[in-house]
């Protein structure tokens, strides 16, 4: 697809006047990188600030009497253990208990927002949709309405703290406000994707480059810089966060994935418990570990992941660490070689590079707030 044909966010003049290197990402023109690179823009993040556009995130509203019902039906989390004021991490899965996505549920006084990967928003939208009907609901795609920041460092709370009046301090982790930046009306989240402190931004799209312009501006001083897509995936994967498409599919189930912990099978009926029940009772074959060389390369997704010349599963995400200055990668291998510290390799242009199963995250140094 040419970039001419690709959609754009609010922020899309903005990257092109930063210079950004606009790549094509979910059917959006996204800014990969600055000039700064990817592994300043990492750097920032962990020592300063960045600041990431979102914007391409999906998300949908239920509103309605039976909007917990359906919330409840097709999300694997128990919903309604979320305070108004609260976010949720949670996954939907077909009727094999594939994952279909993984999203943030916020629960409103008067609504709950569904924020699912860009790439699989017609996808979703579709799966609720055809859901919905059962309940007594309605149902906005509101995507192209929204427009959304991620403010990620050390620094991100002192800078956003001088362009609004909204108490930081009392949005605990996976808690929102609703509050203005910048004279612009929002809902400011403490959700995360980098291990670092921080705020995700939603907001009016035509008032999105405004609040972009003026954190850039307020938090120059702090060495706030603009962060693209490059970064994020090198922030995600130290630690250990996961990434549709990447590490999460329809041919995974979140018991495989690590997931267990939000797959709450003792809540009652959702699509996929009949199948996620029975894989639990059974056990499952295969788990997604994270894996730290311990010699020098550079693992990619596709990758071998190797024990004593068999290969035993592929590389789902890799990088080498900024942080860290080591290759750390993510992969699913048979239970039987998941045990952190157990000696494997990655096949990297045919040689075996010796790693370890190791338990992420790799990076433990972040300033993010729990």
């Amino acid at each position: 697809m040419k970039m001419d044909d690709l959609l754009r966010t609010p922020l899309y003049d903005e990257h092109v006047a930063l210079a950004g290197k606009m790549v094509s990402f979910a059917g959006y023109a996204m800014p990969v990188q600055y000039p700064t690179g990817i592994t300043g823009e990492h750097v920032a993040v962990r020592e300063s600030a960045g600041l990431f556009d979102v914007s391409h995130m999906g998300e949908f509203e239920v509103r309605g009497p039976g909007a917990l019902d359906l919330v409840q039906a097709v999300t694997v989390n128990d919903a309604s253990r979320v305070d108004i004021g609260q976010a949720q991490y949670s996954a939907m899965v077909n009727g094999a208990g594939g994952i279909l996505d993984d999203l943030i549920v916020y629960r409103f006084a008067d609504r709950w927002m569904l924020v699912v990967n860009a790439s699989n928003r017609a996808k979703d939208w579709d799966w609720i949709a055809d859901r919905a009907a059962d309940f007594e609901v309605d149902i906005e795609d509101r995507s192209d309405e929204i427009g959304l920041i991620a403010l990620q460092g050390p620094k991100a709370r002192q800078i956003l703290a001088r362009l609004t009046d909204t108490d930081l301090d009392a949005i605990g982790y996976y808690r929102f406000a609703e509050g203005a930046v910048a004279g612009v009306e929002g809902v400011i989240s403490a959700t995360g994707y980098t291990g670092e402190d921080g705020f995700e931004l939603y907001l009016p799209a035509d008032g999105t480059p405004t609040v972009w312009a003026a954190l850039l501006a307020e938090g120059a001083g702090e060495g706030l810089i603009p962060a693209g897509l490059g970064a994020r995936d090198s922030l995600r994967l130290e630690m250990g966060y996961a990434l549709y498409g990447n590490d999460l599919d329809e041919d995974h189930t979140p018991l495989e994935a690590g997931l267990g912990w939000i797959t709450k099978l003792d809540k009652g009926d959702f699509v996929g418990r009949e199948a996620l029940a029975a894989q639990k009772e059974r056990g499952v074959e295969r788990r997604l570990v994270g894996l730290r060389l311990t010699e020098r390369g550079f693992p990619r997704p596709g990758y071998g992941i190797a024990k004593d010349g068999d290969v035993l599963g592929v590389v789902t995400s890799g990088t080498s660490s900024p942080s860290l200055g080591e290759g750390i990668a993510m992969g699913y291998v048979p239970v039987g070689w998941a045990k952190p510290g157990t000696e494997v390799a990655v096949v990297i242009r045919g040689k075996p590079v010796a790693a370890l199963v190791q338990r992420p995250p790799f990076y433990t140094k972040g300033s993010i707030r729990r």
